[in-house]
């Protein structure tokens, strides 16, 4: 079952755009374990990064972040964040967009 995790990354005050770009540098790695959607977006906040993910599965993304280039990646932005986080996560049951399989 497709897996969802939508979130808040709190940024440093100043460092969210580099955050963002961070957090949206081209990684073939993520496509390869299962990501079929990462988006980075920001808002109003000055601070909050928002990012969107699709996965195959809660065990791929799970998986992923054992990877080392993830893992990697990780310890580069850990300077850039606030230590604030929300979100939730979902097993997807469907779309209008496309068949359920």
């Amino acid at each position: 079952m497709t897996f969802a995790n939508v979130g808040t990354l709190g940024a440093v005050p100043g460092r969210r755009d580099e955050l963002a770009a961070h957090l949206s540098r081209r990684s073939d790695v993520l496509g390869e374990a299962g990501c079929l959607l990462y988006e980075v977006g920001v808002g109003e906040d000055p601070d909050t990064v928002y990012v969107m993910e699709l996965w195959t599965s809660a065990e791929a993304h799970q998986a992923s972040l054992q990877l080392p280039a993830v893992r990697e990646s990780i310890e580069q932005a850990r300077p850039m964040l606030s230590g604030v986080f929300g979100g939730f996560r979902f097993d997807v049951v469907g779309s209008p967009l496309r068949d359920t399989p």
